[in-house]
C-alpha cells in the first residue's frame, strides 16, 4: 500500500445518518475510496448492530458481522436530534462536510428543523442525499412499505416463479433491493460531490428506493409493456440452475446463438429446429427441462462446464456462503480477505493499476469516537466553512467535457456508460453492422421493419449516446477507433479478455495511443484467473455469487434476473470516478478492472460473512425473513391476484390481528402468543394458514387499501408490464415520454433521484439508431471525405442497418 495521501477520495468528508444496509453500503464504497465517514447513530445504535440473518442472537459483547462489514473504518457518534446540544454538534459537523446522508423518510430531518435550506445556510457547498422508500414528497410518500413490499409494487416478485399448485410468486432474497438502493445512492453522492467541487454549490438529492428498485432489479418492464400486448407473466429461465452428479450448474442463454449452441451441447438438434423454443417463454412445457436433465444428471459440474465452455455456452457452478470460498477463480484472484473482527469478506470489486486502495479496518463501537469528534470540533475555527475549490458555475452537469469511447454491449457495460452520458459526458458507442449490440435483438419486438430499434434494454441503457458503426476486424475500422481513442478520456468495454486482445486493443496499445486515457474493463470473471475466458452474464454471476441460492423455492433456486448487471455498471462507474480523481493529481490514465462477478460478490457478501463468522449457511426462505413476521405472498379472490404483506413491528401485528378478528378470521390464532417477533417467527406457518383463509375471500385492491389505512405494509403484486400508471411515479416524473424516430412516443425511465440543481439532467436523451452518428462523427469531427465514407460503406466497415438483415 502506498500512503493514504494517494487515496483518490482523500479529504472527502461524509456525515452518514443512515442505518441498516442501503446508506451504510453507499458510504462504505466511499470509505474504500479514501473518504472520511462519521456515522451518526440514534440512541440505541444502528439496528444492524443486532442483526444476524439466521435469526439467532448476535454473540454477547459483539456487533453483527454484516454491520462490521458495512461500517469498517468509519467513526461513530450517537446524537439525539431531539436534544438541542446534540443537534448543535451535527450542525457544527456540517460546516466541514461535503455530504450529509440520511434515511429518516418524509418529514424526518424537517421535524428536527434540519431541512436542506438550514444545512446549506451553514455550508453552501454541502449536499444532502435523502433516501426514502417512495421519495420525500408525493401522494404516496408516506405509504407504509418495506423492501419486500416494494419488490411487489415494482413487478419483480410477480415475474418470478411457476404456475403450479402450491407455488407462490417469489421475491428476490438477500435483501437485494436494499443493496441496489445503496448502489443508486453512491451515484447520487458522487455526482453531487463532483458538481459541488466544480460550482461551489451543493444540492439536495432526493432518492426513491422504489424507483431505484425498478431501475436496478427489474428489466425495464414498463417499456416492454408499452410495446407489447401481453402480460409479463411468471416464469423461471429454462435452462437455468440444473442438477449435475455432484452439484448444481447455472446456465444463461441470452442470445439466439447461445440457444442453438446449447442444443448442440445436449445433442438435441430437434429442439433447435423448433421455433417455439427460440425464446425463454416457449420452453416452459417441460420438454427442454427434461432433455437438459437427461443430459446433465450423469456428469459432474466440472465436466458440464468444460463442455459448455468449448461450445461458448455461458455456464458456471452455483455458489453459496460455503462453496464460493472454494471456487478456483476466487482463490486465484484472492477475492476474499480477512476482516479484523474474525471473518472473511470480499475485497473491493475493482482493481486499479496505479491507485492505492484502503485496507479493511475495524468497525466502530457504538459512540466510540464521540470524544475525538468533539475535541476536533473544538479546534475548528468558529467561522470556518468547508472550501470546495474554484467554482465553475457554467458547467451544469458534473461530467461535461468528458469524452468516452464506448465498446460495451449487452447491459452492465452500457449501463455504466449510460450513467456517464446522463451526467454530461460525450459517449460514442461503437457497434458493428456484422455484430451490433446483441441487446438490440434480446426482447425486441418486430413492430417495424427496423426491429433492432425495438428492444427495451438497449433503448433504456443507451440513452444520450452517439452511435457509430465500425468493423474492428478490418484495418480501416481499427484505424478509426484508434483516432477516437487518441482524443478520449475513457475507453470502456465488457467482453471476455480475448476479444480486445484479438482486435489488438490491449491496455498497452491504448496507453501508447493516449497516456491520459483510462481503460475500464468489465469482463464477467476477470482478465486473469482460470475462468478468464468463460462467458458470463448477470444470471450467471447471480448463480455463482449466491444471490440465486437465497432466491426461490425450497427445492428450486431462481435467479434474481438481471440485478447484477445494473449494480455491476454502477460499480464500474464508481471505480472510473476514482480513477478520474486520481488523474487530476497525476495527469496519467490507468487500467481499471471491474469484473461483474466481483460486484455481485460484494452485494451478496452476507452469505460468506455469516458462514465464516457464525457457521450459518444461509438459504432460501420462500418470501420469509427473520427481520419481519408475518411476511409473505398470499392469494386473493379472482384469478392470479396476490398481495404481499410485511409486518415490521408488534404494533402493526396488533392492527393486522384486529382486522382479522373483525372479519371473524382469527379463530385459529385465539389464545396463541404472537405478540413479539420471535413468537411470530416460530409460529409463521400457523399464521400463514390463517392469512391464506382470510385473503382468499378478499378483493386485492380493497384489502390492500384497508391494510395501508391501518399502517401495515402491503402491496398488490403488479405485473411488470403494468407498473404504470402509478401516481407516485407520475408525480416525481420518473418516466419521461420522448418522440423516437422509429418507435414514436416512447416512455423511458430516468434516474431514481431528483436533484435540486441539475436542471437539464436526463432531458431529451434518446437511444441512438444504429450508425446514426456516422456522418456527424466520421466526417464532421474526424474529417473523413465522402469518397472515404463511400468506400467504408462498400466494404461494410460502416453502415446504418445490420449486414445480415
Amino acid at each position: 500500500m502506498i500512503g493514504s495521501e494517494n487515496w483518490p477520495l482523500q479529504g472527502m468528508r461524509i456525515i452518514d445518518l443512515c442505518g441498516e444496509i442501503a446508506g451504510p453500503y453507499c458510504s462504505k464504497m466511499f470509505v474504500d475510496g479514501g473518504a472520511s465517514v462519521i456515522k451518526v447513530e440514534v440512541p440505541g445504535g444502528d439496528p444492524l448492530r443486532r442483526w444476524r440473518a439466521s435469526g439467532e442472537p448476535v454473540p454477547e459483547g459483539q456487533d453483527g458481522a454484516l454491520f462490521r462489514y458495512l461500517n469498517a473504518s468509519k467513526q461513530s457518534i450517537v446524537l439525539d436530534l431531539n436534544d438541542e446540544a446534540d443537534k448543535q454538534i451535527l450542525l457544527d459537523l456540517v460546516k466541514s462536510a461535503d455530504i450529509i446522508m440520511e434515511d429518516f423518510g418524509p418529514g424526518g430531518l424537517q421535524s428536527f428543523g434540519l431541512d436542506y435550506e438550514v444545512l446549506s445556510g451553514i455550508n453552501p457547498s454541502v449536499s444532502l442525499v435523502s433516501i426514502s422508500d417512495w421519495g420525500l414528497t408525493g401522494p404516496d410518500a408516506q405509504r407504509p412499505s418495506t423492501e419486500f413490499t416494494l419488490q411487489a409494487a415494482n413487478g419483480g416478485t410477480n415475474s418470478r416463479g411457476l404456475y403450479e399448485p402450491g407455488r407462490r410468486p417469489q421475491s428476490a432474497g438477500g435483501r437485494v433491493g436494499e443493496w441496489a438502493v445503496g448502489c443508486a445512492a453512491a451515484v447520487a453522492v458522487m455526482t453531487s460531490w463532483l458538481s459541488a467541487k466544480q460550482t461551489g454549490q451543493g444540492q439536495h438529492a432526493d432518492l426513491s428506493s422504489f424507483e431505484a428498485q425498478i431501475l436496478i432489479t427489474t428489466i425495464y418492464p414498463d417499456l416492454y409493456g408499452l410495446w407489447g400486448d401481453k402480460p409479463m407473466g411468471r416464469t423461471i429461465e429454462v435452462p437455468s440452475i440444473e442438477t449435475a452428479k455432484d452439484g448444481s450448474v447455472g446456465f444463461c442463454l441470452i442470445t439466439g446463438q447461445q440457444w442453438l449452441d446449447f442444443c448442440a451441447l445436449i445433442g438435441r438438434q430437434d429442439l433447435a429446429d423448433d421455433p417455439k423454443y427460440a425464446i425463454h417463454r416457449g420452453r416452459t412445457d417441460g420438454i427442454v427441462k427434461k432433455a437438459t436433465e437427461d443430459w446433465i444428471n450423469d456428469k459432474t459440474v466440472d465436466e458440464v462446464i468444460e463442455l459448455a465452455t468449448l461450445l461458448k455456452v455461458p455456464a458456471c457452478p452455483v455458489g453459496n456462503g460455503e462453496t464460493v470460498l472454494k471456487m478456483d477463480q476466487m482463490i486465484a484472484r484472492k477475492m476474499y480477505v480477512d476482516n479484523p473482527h474474525g471473518f472473511k469478506q470480499p475485497k473491493t470489486d475493482y482493481h486499479m493499476e496505479k491507485t492505492s486502495q484502503r485496507a479493511v479496518g475495524e468497525a466502530p463501537g457504538l459512540n466510540q469516537h464521540r470524544k475525538q469528534i468533539l475535541d476536533e470540533l473544538k479546534l475548528q475555527p468558529e467561522s470556518s466553512v468547508r472550501q470546495t475549490g474554484a467554482a465553475n458555475s457554467e458547467q451544469e452537469l458534473p461530467l461535461e467535457g468528458l469524452r468516452v469511447v464506448d465498446l460495451t454491449a449487452f447491459w452492465a457495460g452500457p449501463y455504466a456508460s449510460n450513467l456517464l452520458a446522463k451526467f454530461g459526458a460525450d459517449v460514442i458507442k461503437i457497434e458493428s453492422i456484422h455484430r451490433p449490440d446483441a441487446m438490440r435483438f434480446a426482447g425486441g419486438l418486430p413492430k417495424d421493419e427496423q426491429m433492432w430499434e425495438w428492444a427495451q434494454v438497449f433503448a433504456c441503457a443507451n440513452r444520450g449516446k452517439r452511435d457509430i458503426t465500425l468493423s474492428l476486424d478490418k484495418p480501416e475500422g481499427l484505424e478509426i477507433v484508434r483516432k477516437l481513442i487518441a482524443d478520449a478520456d475513457v475507453v470502456i468495454e465488457n467482453f471476455t479478455p480475448a476479444v480486445m486482445d484479438n482486435f489488438g486493443l490491449t491496455y498497452e496499445v491504448i496507453r501508447d495511443i493516449n497516456p491520459r486515457a483510462i481503460f475500464v474493463r468489465m469482463p464477467a470473471f476477470g482478465i486473469e484467473g482460470p475462468w478468464r475466458d468463460r462467458r458470463g452474464f448477470a444470471m450467471n454471476v447471480e448463480q455463482v455469487s449466491g444471490l440465486a441460492w437465497v432466491t426461490g423455492f425450497e427445492d428450486i433456486p431462481i435467479t434474481v434476473r438481471g440485478a447484477c448487471d445494473p449494480m455491476g455498471g454502477i460499480h464500474a462507474f464508481f471505480a472510473l470516478m476514482l480513477a478520474l480523481e486520481d488523474r487530476k493529481k497525476t495527469g496519467e490514465g490507468q487500467l481499471v478492472e471491474v469484473p461483474l462477478v466481483e460486484s455481485a460478490l460484494s452485494v451478496s457478501a452476507e452469505q460468506v460473512i455469516d458462514f465464516t463468522a457464525y457457521g450459518d449457511l444461509l438459504g432460501r426462505q420462500e418470501n420469509k425473513t427473520k427481520q419481519f413476521a408475518p411476511q409473505g405472498v398470499y392469494a386473493c379472490s379472482g384469478e392470479d391476484h396476490w398481495i404481499a404483506l410485511s409486518v415490521e413491528n408488534d404494533e402493526q401485528w396488533q392492527q393486522l390481528y384486529a382486522l382479522m378478528v373483525a372479519d371473524g378470521m382469527a379463530a385459529s390464532l385465539a389464545g396463541v402468543d404472537c405478540e413479539n417477533l420471535a413468537a411470530r417467527t416460530e409460529l409463521h406457518s400457523l399464521i400463514d394458514l390463517a392469512l391464506d383463509q382470510w385473503f382468499a375471500s378478499k378483493n386485492v385492491n380493497d384489502i390492500e387499501a384497508r391494510l395501508l389505512d391501518h399502517g401495515i405494509p402491503a402491496e398488490e403484486l403488479v405485473d411488470g408490464y403494468g407498473v404504470m400508471p402509478n401516481r407516485q411515479l407520475e408525480y416525481r416524473g420518473f418516466y419521461e415520454t420522448l418522440t423516437h424516430p422509429v418507435t414514436g412516443n416512447t416512455r423511458y425511465p430516468t434516474e431514481p433521484v431528483k436533484y435540486s440543481r441539475f436542471d437539464k439532467i436526463f432531458a431529451d436523451l434518446l437511444p441512438p439508431l444504429l450508425g446514426q452518428h456516422n456522418q456527424e462523427i466520421l466526417v464532421g469531427e474526424l474529417g473523413l471525405g465522402e469518397a472515404e465514407m463511400k468506400e467504408l460503406r462498400e466494404k461494410q466497415i460502416i453502415g446504418e442497418r445490420p449486414a445480415f438483415m
